[in-house]
């Protein structure tokens, strides 16, 4: 594989990762959050991630599995290979305490009052918070990584749905370290250095699958990987969207979000 292309996808899931500083720029210097574009981003984020997942990554990986095991066993592996990726990021997710979820939304609005919120328990959970990301990137590095090697289309779109979806993570990082510390700066390079487990797991996934990438194991890569956005889609974009805003508000930019990554695919043809 060419040193260009390795690059060039190491470069959209570090661009990917480090989108949590945009959510920590937001929170120190935005006035008001704008729930309403956060929801419409996130919808956005999700509508893209489905769409590609079951009409471009899936039929991707059954292809090539079907080339190499013949039809019943191709449809059969891709669907475990699916699962298997939502089985991987589930448990990823059960592992890390709910207090620390972080999915769990902030607003600008919560800046105020800072001396009197400051707290060793909001430090810790600014800081575990962090971790939490940094776990959640990991596949989401590789999921990025993947789709990138395989078509950069592709994988620019993913990339940009991915940095959407780590803005209100990097606000969720920030705001508690803020309150606990004061510090602007602390709490924003906290916030920005969590992003970078994403480079990092695109890094150790390349390292470790790529001396045994046949077509079968790009198959179920490629597959795992469609199910981890699903699963992502599912459990955090969309619940999120809707808790920054009103229903219709994430309905609709799921919708575009799949409009758009549709008529991409299309001129691309």
């Amino acid at each position: 594989m060419e040193f260009e292309t390795i690059a060039f996808a190491f470069g959209l899931t570090l661009f990917a990762g480090l989108s949590t500083g945009i959510g920590s720029a937001i929170a120190f210097f935005a006035k008001k959050t704008n729930t309403g574009f956060l929801s419409v981003a996130l919808g956005f984020s999700a509508g893209v991630m489905i769409y590609v997942s079951f009409v471009e990554i899936m039929v991707k990986a059954r292809d090539e599995l079907i080339t190499v095991v013949g039809d019943t066993q191709g449809y059969w592996l891709t669907a475990a290979g699916f699962f298997g990726g939502i089985l991987f990021i589930a448990i990823i997710d059960k592992l890390i305490p709910s207090a620390e979820n972080p999915h769990e939304m902030h607003k600008v609005e919560e800046m105020q009052d800072v001396e009197a919120k400051k707290s060793k328990k909001l430090m810790r959970m600014g800081m575990f918070t962090a971790l939490a990301i940094a776990i959640h990137n990991f596949p989401e590095g590789l999921a990025t990584f993947t789709a990138a090697l395989t078509d950069p289309t592709l994988g620019i779109a993913i990339a940009v749905a991915i940095a959407i979806h780590n803005i209100p993570e990097g606000i969720a990082v920030s705001v508690p370290v803020f309150y606990a510390t004061g510090s602007k700066r602390k709490a924003f390079w906290l916030s920005f250095f969590s992003g970078l487990a994403e480079p990092v797991g695109a890094l150790i996934g390349y390292l470790i699958l790529m001396p045994f990438l046949s077509p079968v194991v790009f198959g179920l890569l490629f597959a795992g990987v469609a199910g981890i956005m699903v699963f992502i889609s599912l459990d955090e974009l969309l619940p999120a969207a809707e808790e920054y805003g009103e229903h219709h508000l994430s309905i609709y930019g799921m919708i575009a979000g799949m409009a758009v990554m549709a008529l991409s695919l299309l001129l691309f043809l």
